[in-house]
């Protein structure tokens, strides 16, 4: 039996080794723990996988992305066999992997209980401890369809072999190539204990799922058209270690805490009325004052960098988004067209820059008026699909900060650089600090406009946010149909990676609307537009500062800026007098003149996170002070009222954190 040659490829080190015929990746890299899979001339493979003459082969650790994946898709075979073993009615749908964790879809009866996923929990614990094997197997088509005769998805997806979407998780089961199974079986007999249409790769035993949990479930249409039938999804998570799946579980418990949902309805800032709808939300008096002061201090700003603030209807005629495109791409993610009129087709505007450009259209511009930045509030309505609706992060109705900016090709490269230092110069406004650019390129099956006008594009964006010196992440094919753009991704105070600011060059929509200005030889010249949203919109930026912030919003965005809190009835309308002045002076003071006892009062207004508490008794009056009480209990004493008044000032000018 002749030998064979390979190199193992560790990073940039290549090492050549010589092996017997027949030997495995797992043989290759014995002793190797961590070692899940293999990838051989670029593909993943399991570790059983014979090697052959003159292959490249990289280890594949569990740690990474790939073993990630490899670890939670395996997890994802032992729940479906462990509900299979519980529930044995239940039809599968597909098991993929999922960003930290994985989920399944099955057909049953009726929706799991809680008490069913501790069931299952603990099903899987058994199979892990088994120790069972997975044994991938190459099937025909025709053998495949007799073997999952009883499961009418898997036959589904066996008929759509090579077309199957990584958007629904389809390919994860099949591909272009051969059908595979994996088989589970049994560690001392190996017996068939249960069997998947599956592509792989799998970990090489069940022992190999170090640590997991089941976490939920919930209702999923089956390839996530609402056309198909309604199944049962269970998520779950795993990790290499047991202390990696504690550190998840506790990153999920404090985002939950910080869920803006939640503190919404505990801090009496939004709600999202069955009456009004999904994604529908209305802003309470003290949520209103926050969104109030974002708005004006970004108004403020928006004046000083030389916007003009306009104004656009919520409805428009159809025809204006037939000009636009949006009727041709995008059509789904709008609402659907009222008929007035004679049977004029009205629309709810999903975006406000088709109705900017006719604000420049509306009479002739001269190159002496570019660069012209229209900067408006607008209202726009999205029809987005029940299942993705979420709070004030994905809603159907929000308003964007929304500006457009029309300028000469000889202007673009600093208008777009003078944007971005403005967008991220902003961010940092409000207390945002860690971010890095993405920048989303021509998807080549859904773009209009010239190759050259793209590449002009890119290339300028590409320019612009490199200069800022953040690091910059490709997006291939991420850009809308129009034009290229540069996502601004911030990180927020617990490590979650938000999408806040786009820049978008376009040089589609000036031609489809015809948009010209007078250059200085007397030509007519087509003006190139930048779409620009800073906040992404304002309920989501809202939603984003809250879960930041964790409901405790820095003096100058909060509701209430301070409250005072008399220790008896007799102190009250000297913090009334306090809080009299403060209005004066532009800041937000309450008095809780209620009948609770003080330490009562302390209790609320915590739980409602007011920057400070501003606390007055018998030695204050008399002395003309106050005392201030922060939020982490700490207290300082006898400030003299004006220099308290001075204090809080300075605080919300200067937009600090307490």
């Amino acid at each position: 039996m002749s030998d064979v040659r390979v190199i193992i490829q560790r990073d940039s080190e290549r090492d050549e080794r010589v092996v017997a015929t027949g030997t495995t990746a797992a043989e290759l890299f014995a002793g190797e723990r961590t070692v899940v899979a293999a990838r051989v001339a670029g593909e993943l493979k399991d570790l059983s996988y014979e090697l052959r003459d003159g292959e490249s082969v990289e280890p594949v650790e569990i740690s990474s992305e790939d073993g990630l994946n490899i670890l939670r898709h395996s997890t994802a075979h032992v729940m479906a066999q462990a509900v299979q073993e519980l529930f044995p009615e239940a039809k599968l749908g597909i098991g993929p992997p999922v960003q930290n964790g994985f989920y399944y879809d099955f057909d049953v009866a009726k929706p799991f209980t809680p008490d069913d996923l501790k069931a299952i929990e603990k099903k899987m614990q058994e199979i892990q401890k088994r120790g069972q094997r997975f044994s991938r197997r190459v099937v025909t088509d025709e053998a495949a369809r007799e073997e999952l005769a009883d499961e009418p998805y898997k036959l589904e997806l066996i008929g759509i072999k090579g077309s199957a979407s990584s958007d629904d998780g389809a390919d994860v089961e099949v591909g272009g190539g051969e059908l595979t199974i994996y088989d589970n079986l049994d560690a001392k007999t190996g017996e068939l204990c249960w069997k998947d249409l599956c592509r792989g790769p799998h970990l090489p035993t069940t022992r190999n799922i170090p640590a997991f949990k089941l976490m939920r479930n919930a209702a999923a249409y089956w390839r996530g058209s609402e056309k198909n039938p309604m199944l049962q999804r269970i998520y779950g998570t795993a990790w290499p270690s047991k202390d990696e799946l504690k550190a998840h579980l506790d990153f999920l418990a404090e985002a939950e805490k910080r869920d803006h949902r939640k503190l919404g309805s505990e801090l009496d800032l939004f709600s999202i009325p069955d009456e009004i709808g999904s994604g529908l939300a209305v802003f309470h008096p003290r949520g209103g004052i926050i969104r109030r002061t974002m708005e004006d201090y970004s108004r403020k700003r928006h004046e000083e960098e030389g916007y003009e603030f306009v104004y656009s209807p919520h409805a428009t005629k159809g025809a204006l988004f037939e000009k636009s495109g949006h009727l041709d791409w995008y059509a789904e993610g709008m609402y659907p067209p009222m008929q007035l009129d004679g049977g004029t087709d009205y629309y709810l505007k999903p975006m406000n820059c088709p109705m900017h450009n006719l604000i420049f259209d509306a009479r002739g511009r001269s190159y002496r008026e570019l660069p012209l930045r229209l900067f408006e509030f607008g209202t726009v309505y999205r029809y987005e699909k029940s299942g993705v609706v979420h709070g004030l992060t994905r809603a159907r109705g929000f308003t964007q900060d929304d500006a457009h900016i029309y300028c000469t090709r000889e202007q673009m490269a600093e208008e777009l650089d003078t944007t971005l230092t403005f967008v991220l110069g902003l961010l940092r406004d409000y207390g945002l600090t860690d971010f890095y650019l993405e920048l989303s390129t021509k998807d080549p099956e859904k773009f209009v406009g010239s190759d050259e006008a793209w590449e002009e594009a890119t290339a300028v964006l590409t320019q612009v946010a490199e200069k800022q010196g953040l690091p910059l992440v490709p997006d291939p094919g991420g850009a809308a149909f129009y034009g290229p753009k540069i996502s601004v991704q911030c990180k927020d105070a617990i490590g979650r990676t938000w999408q806040m600011s786009t820049v978008q060059l376009d040089f589609n929509l000036p031609e489809r609307f015809n948009l010209e200005y007078t250059a200085p030889d007397g030509s007519r010249q087509r003006p190139v537009m930048i779409h620009r949203a800073l906040f992404g919109s304002i309920e989501r930026f809202f939603a984003v500062l809250l879960e930041h912030y964790a409901g405790a919003m820095p003096p100058w965005l909060a509701p209430v800026q301070a409250v005072g809190i008399p220790i008896g009835d007799g102190h009250v309308e000297y913090l009334r007098e306090f809080a009299a002045a403060a209005k004066k002076k532009g800041l937000r003071v309450e008095v809780d003149a209620s009948s609770d006892r003080m330490q009562k009062k302390i209790r609320n207004h915590q739980k409602l996170k007011v920057p400070f508490m501003i606390i007055v008794g018998d030695e204050d009056m008399a002395a003309g002070t106050v005392s201030f009480r922060y939020r982490d209990g700490s207290q300082e004493n006898g400030i003299a009222k004006d220099e308290a008044l001075a204090k809080l000032a300075k605080v919300v000018e200067d937009r600090v954190q307490v």
